[in-house]
């Protein structure tokens, strides 16, 4: 197993502060290339994924823009030309909403959901993902506890 030093080719940090930053944004990169090989098999990048999982969990719902934009992981995704281009491969549909005209209605279609149908199936066959093998649950545990301190 690498240590941070390693992967990056550092002999130390100044303080754990910053070798735990260098640590998290070098492991985000490296966990974001990686799912980045993985949906561009399917025609999707990571942000176009995350809003068609949004679009899903509302399902049969309409959701607006400003909520997709509210969920996003990536918060500075352009989430309008997103939802363009998954309209483009008629994976959502864009409509004005019939009460108020201001308002737009954003749905996943049938062919998005299948398509996150077929990406769930790959998921669920690299149960646990290899990357979390060495991890123990209690250790998942306690890194989703960490990291959620850290935000707050």
């Amino acid at each position: 197993m690498k240590t941070i030093e390693q992967e990056i080719k550092q002999k130390q940090f100044p303080n754990i502060y910053l070798k735990s930053d260098i640590n998290i944004l070098f492991t985000a990169g490296w966990l974001q290339s990686n799912q980045t090989r993985m949906f561009k098999k399917y025609g999707l990048s990571q942000q176009q994924y995350n809003v068609l999982r949004i679009l899903r969990g509302q399902h049969p719902k309409p959701v607006m823009l400003t909520q997709i934009t509210e969920r996003m992981i990536d918060k500075m995704s352009n989430a309008t030309r997103l939802v363009e281009k998954l309209k483009l491969k008629d994976l959502v549909t864009r409509e004005l909403n019939a009460q108020s005209r201001r308002q737009v209605d954003i749905n996943i279609t049938e062919k998005g959901l299948a398509l996150l149908k077929q990406i769930d199936e790959e998921m669920d066959a690299q149960n646990p993902p290899a990357h979390y093998t060495n991890l123990t649950i209690p250790e998942l545990e306690l890194l989703n506890s960490i990291l959620d301190k850290i935000r707050n």
